[in-house]
């Protein structure tokens, strides 16, 4: 049995909302047991929100998606709000997002609907709290591992969320995001893709399409993947041997609409695959409303995983 270190009980939940989820950097080292990794759908707005809050790379925050979220502080914290803005206030007044700020005990802070964006991250400085599953206390809902109970259950009403009794003061570290590591979630986004897997089997057309089209993020998107919905890609491969799937993949099936696989994800396949996305770019698809359009550039892995290492060093320390 895991023992946990010293915790606080730090915010009751008045509503719950739609979607609410615990998640930590994920669960790694297991997908040869079948198990998904989970984690952040936008690890970039997770890391600034634990960053701002004075908490070390990997600590467990809320994943807020589509808001209707109500929480009470039971106690003084310091926070973070960091990703979509989904109309947050703080006992009435607009909550400041991508700054750490201090949410008094008794006080309400409420997610409405959104902004801009679908998904904002709340980091407590000392961190969420909660048994691990697996190595991590990611919330998979299929898989019924994670979160606050273990067992991959969403945040209901009236639940208490514990914290770790922070070590260090919330006064150190940086306090506010410039404004230029701030994304502009209404804008249409260049999301890299990694050419590779069975690239080489689509036609011309499709390829010429794939990467010079905008295609529209569908409504049958999720934490396991995102339907893109434009041109047809046609593939000579047919059926494959099911492989390894990456965060990321950008399989294409028979109807040749192609389907982003996030961090819920199966973790074999056997549809073709154009390449994947980034781990920066999936983090921003991960943000995209139903309707919105994006745009897929090809980059090679070089220049991805010079980019990819730069933000992992300035966060990961």
């Amino acid at each position: 049995m895991t023992t946990l270190p010293p915790t606080d009980i730090a915010i009751r939940v008045r509503q719950a909302g739609s979607l609410t989820l615990l998640q930590d950097r994920g669960r790694f080292g297991v997908r040869h047991l079948g198990v998904t990794q989970g984690g952040p759908a936008d690890l970039y707005s997770w890391a600034w929100a634990n960053h701002l809050a004075g908490n070390p790379w990997g600590s467990a925050s809320l994943e807020i998606t589509f808001g209707g979220l109500q929480l009470v502080a039971e106690r003084d914290l310091e926070i973070a709000i960091a990703g979509a803005d989904l109309g947050a206030t703080l006992e009435g007044k607009p909550a400041p997002l991508w700054r750490r700020i201090r949410w008094p005990e008794g006080q309400s802070l409420v997610f409405n609907t959104p902004v801009s964006g679908l998904r904002a991250y709340l980091s407590v400085h000392g961190g969420f709290a909660a048994p691990p599953a697996m190595g991590s206390v990611a919330c998979v809902a299929r898989e019924q591992l994670g979160g606050f109970d273990g067992y991959g259950r969403k945040l209901a009403d009236d639940d208490q969320l514990r914290i770790f009794t922070p070590t260090t003061p919330a006064t150190l570290g940086i306090t506010e995001a410039p404004a230029h590591a701030r994304p502009d979630f209404q804008e249409p986004p260049q999301l890299d893709l990694l050419p590779g897997a069975q690239i080489a089997e689509f036609t011309g057309n499709s390829l010429f399409d794939a990467f010079n089209a905008w295609w529209r993020v569908d409504d049958r998107a999720d934490r396991m993947g995102v339907r893109l919905k434009g041109p047809k890609l046609e593939c000579r491969t047919r059926s494959l041997i099911s492989e390894g799937i990456n965060l990321g993949s950008l399989q294409v099936p028979p109807d040749g609409q192609p389907i982003a696989l996030l961090n819920d994800r199966q973790t074999i396949g056997g549809y073709p695959r154009l390449g994947a996305l980034s781990p920066l770019a999936a983090s921003r698809l991960g943000q995209c409303l139903p309707g919105q359009e994006v745009r897929l550039i090809a980059r090679s892995s070089e220049a991805v995983l010079r980019e990819y290492r730069a933000f992992l060093a300035a966060f990961n320390t």
